[in-house]
């Protein structure tokens, strides 16, 4: 057993304790008590654990349960964005799904296990899908062998063992329903410049469209040629040995998770904000920023922490086994992904925006939803009913005409100018009261107005009435990918009161569901519904 340092940050250390419980817990869900049993920490250092945790965004407080919540994928992010391979390797891996009409995905080793980086994925009915940070015991799938060939994972069983030896000679493995009846995939190694193996592509299929033996005659050839393809990429990378520092972690200013001043949130919680948990995972999700082996001066300055702070972090997460140092600095580990990853990469963007939408309500007491364009219409993907006796009653699912809703207008204003004017152009509106705007020119006109002030407003067009203010909802590059609104009765206050009081607030609200669409984004695509 590993003897544990005497430099190790104990706040960081009982702080990823506390996280990976949660995880483990139905859906990423677990009361403060069983967090307790199961980590084996009191019960008042759970509680600062997990007060910290939530004001990093980490975690999610409900009652007495934690919840994972979304900015827990930045840790993951870091490894995803530090080993490059998903950004390098992903294209080549959705041209090789989309040549052989099956799905493909990369992997890594990940001590006795095999864990998913990406997968390319193709509209069936009967779905499988490898999330990013999924792991499989190496025994029960195609790149486990692979990887046991080149000694990067222990040996199992008799028939694992022979796996390997194929593995071995060929270059190629097989999984014949290893992992469940009916799944079956072929897999190749991709290695670097110097030989060794960095991940393996698997294409993956189902028994109903193929056998093992069938699915290598199909996809071994294209396999091959989409590894030279990748392995290309890995000798045009060129890797100096030191690491490269980007520019900056993709939406923030620093490597950092807080959002306020660490000293400020330290005075406004007092005991119950543990500093050097929060430092700890502004180290680890530093390593985000550089590519290859990071350098403790690097590190130390992305996460804007001393050297010394930054150290006694890195020996810490070093001991968990998040981080390894070699010759020319600190290597992030798969492993850091059994921290939600997973878990996080299947949410959609309703269940993203509902906690977000509860919290607006209970503050404006008004009904809020968020809807997607579908055609020329918007369709509700999620929604809160206000808390009044006379509140908007609208269902997720609900179709409305794009033209006479603030949200809409929002959607409209956000697409590029040529197919704004297309679709447009093609709507034909109705009057659905007195107010609604029908004439093309001033539909056009209230749609550029919704553009440039970067707010929907529609007052009684949709129903007499009814008012309406939306905002914008953008993912990790910026697009707008759905919309968000408060609608309420135009008779309770003036629309200059309305925009007052609502605006602020929906636009804060807009910019929290944004940044978990960014986190949980990154490396895989959020469904709408």
């Amino acid at each position: 057993m590993t003897t544990r340092p005497d430099e190790v940050v104990g706040p960081l250390e009982r702080g990823l304790a506390v996280l990976r419980a949660v995880v483990a817990g139905d859906g990423g869900r677990r009361g403060v008590g069983e967090v307790a049993r199961a980590t084996g920490l009191a019960r008042a250092t759970v509680d600062r654990v997990a007060t910290t945790l939530t004001v990093l965004g980490v975690l999610r407080a409900e009652g007495r349960d934690l919840l994972l919540a979304p900015g827990a994928a930045e840790l993951g992010n870091a490894y995803l964005d530090s080993c490059g391979l998903p950004a390098l390797l992903g294209p080549h891996a959705a041209a090789l799904a989309e040549r052989l009409d099956e799905p493909v995905s990369l992997a890594v080793p990940d001590g006795g296990g095999v864990r998913f980086l990406a997968q390319a994925n193709r509209r069936r009915a009967l779905a499988f899908a490898f999330r990013p940070g999924d792991l499989l015991p190496a025994g029960r799938c195609a790149p486990g062998a692979l990887f046991a060939a080149e000694d990067a994972l222990p040996g199992g069983d008799d028939g694992f063992a022979a796996r390997v030896r194929e593995a071995r000679e060929r270059g190629v493995a097989v999984d014949d329903q290893l992992i469940e009846p009916g799944l079956v995939s072929v897999a190749l190694p991709v290695r670097d410049p110097e030989g060794a193996v960095v991940c393996a592509v698997s294409v993956v299929s189902h028994t109903s469209r193929h056998d093992a033996a069938a699915l290598e005659a199909l996809a071994l050839a294209p396999s091959r040629e989409a590894v030279a393809a990748m392995e290309a990429a890995l000798a045009a990378r060129a890797p100096d040995g030191t690491g490269g520092v980007e520019a900056a972690v993709p939406g923030t200013g620093r490597a950092g998770f807080t959002k306020e001043p660490e000293a400020a949130l330290k005075e406004e919680l007092g005991a119950g904000f543990l500093r050097s948990l929060a430092r700890g995972l502004d180290v680890l999700r530093a390593f985000g920023a550089v590519r290859g082996p990071a350098r403790l001066t690097d590190l130390a300055r992305l996460a804007g922490l001393p050297r010394a702070t930054a150290r006694r972090s890195l020996i810490t997460l070093c001991h968990l086994g998040y981080v390894r140092e070699d010759a020319g600095g600190f290597v992030l580990l798969p492993r850091v992904l059994e921290l939600g990853h997973a878990r996080l990469a299947a949410l959609t963007l309703p269940e993203i925006a509902t906690p977000h939408l509860v919290r607006l309500v209970r503050t404006v007491r008004e009904s809020a939803s968020v809807a997607v364009l579908d055609g020329d219409d918007i369709r509700y993907v999620a929604r809160v009913a206000g808390s009044r006796i006379m509140h908007i009653d609208i269902v997720v699912g609900t179709r409305l005409p794009a033209y006479a809703t603030s949200m809409g207008r929002v959607l409209l204003a956000a697409l590029p100018e040529d197919e704004r004017d297309a679709r447009l152009g093609r709507i034909t509106p109705e009057a659905l009261t007195p107010r609604t705007l029908t004439g093309s020119g001033a539909l056009r006109a209230a749609v550029a107005v919704t553009a440039e002030r970067g707010f929907g407003w529609v007052e009684e067009e949709l129903e007499e009435g009814l008012r309406s203010v939306a905002v914008p909802v953008r993912d990790g590059a910026g697009r707008v990918v759905a919309a968000l609104n408060i609608a309420l009765n135009a008779g309770r206050c003036s629309p200059e009161e309305s925009l007052s009081a609502l605006l602020p607030q929906l636009r804060e609200t807009a910019g929290r569901i944004s940044a978990d669409l960014a986190a949980v984004g990154r490396h895989a695509a959020v469904p709408t519904s």
